[in-house]
């Protein structure tokens, strides 16, 4: 279930472990996506606390806030470009984005299966998806105070399987939010120095996001994204057909 956009944007705007957070996840998206000059970036779910650094350079950009969870006019002092929309039918063309971000879009969503597949339709050829999910083996994910807290965690090994099932190639992953989940003054100075010290080692334990970079598979699959091939089972064959005819004696008497 999507969280309140009220309860996202106090948390991102108004505490200062939403902001930190907000600053870490950000950081570690531009050290992955430096520019998006000329480029159509969008965003599901409430991505909008990452996606500033790309307002000036990008040709478009769109935050998609999906109905259950609500939307809100962004960025503030600035023409608006947030988007209410239903998260299985997003209103982009079809290949329109060169950049999608998904942060608190596909954890909390009761149909990952439709959001993904909206990813593959609105991405072009050669578009690059970053997914971002609560670290199942990280802090965050079992600290309800926080947006991670709540939807479904990922290992890495369970997102880059769907993003697979999907027709998305996983290129690279990092990791963010190695600081405790707590606004504790010590914690929240030592904050920068964790994040630095933590993005030097593997973050896949450690961090309270996973970010894999995948891109969409050209030409998809057969059968379509997301759609599993078959076997025809043999355990019932032969059940379904119409039943034999019963003998008869000689002069139609049974």
């Amino acid at each position: 279930m999507h969280l309140d956009v009220r309860d996202l944007r106090s948390f991102y705007y108004r505490t200062a472990l939403g902001r930190a957070a907000q600053k870490a996840v950000r950081d570690q998206v531009v050290r992955m996506w430096p520019v998006a000059r000329g480029e159509s970036v969008a965003g599901f779910g409430f991505a909008v606390p990452v996606m500033r650094p790309y307002l000036a350079g990008a040709r478009r950009v769109i935050g998609l806030m999906p109905g259950p969870q609500g939307v809100m006019p962004w960025p503030a002092g600035q023409p608006n470009v947030s988007v209410l929309c239903e998260e299985t039918l997003w209103p982009v063309q079809t290949g329109q984005l060169d950049k999608l971000i998904l942060l608190h879009g596909l954890e909390t969503s009761e149909n990952a299966h439709a959001v993904l597949r909206e990813c593959y339709r609105t991405l072009g050829p050669g578009g690059r998806a970053l997914f971002i999910v609560p670290n199942r083996a990280g802090l965050w994910s079992s600290n309800d105070r926080t947006p991670f807290g709540y939807g479904r965690p990922y290992s890495l090994g369970q997102l880059e399987a769907q993003l697979k099932d999907f027709d998305f190639i996983p290129l690279r992953h990092a990791a963010a939010l190695f600081q405790p989940a707590t606004d504790q003054r010590f914690w929240m100075r030592a904050g920068p120095l964790l994040e630095r010290a933590g993005r030097s080692i593997t973050g896949r334990f450690a961090g309270g996001v996973l970010m894999v970079e995948a891109k969409k598979q050209v030409p998809a699959r057969a059968g379509g994204t997301g759609v599993a091939v078959r076997r025809k089972s043999r355990v019932l064959e032969g059940l379904g057909g119409p039943a034999p005819e019963p003998a008869r004696s000689v002069g139609g008497m049974r």
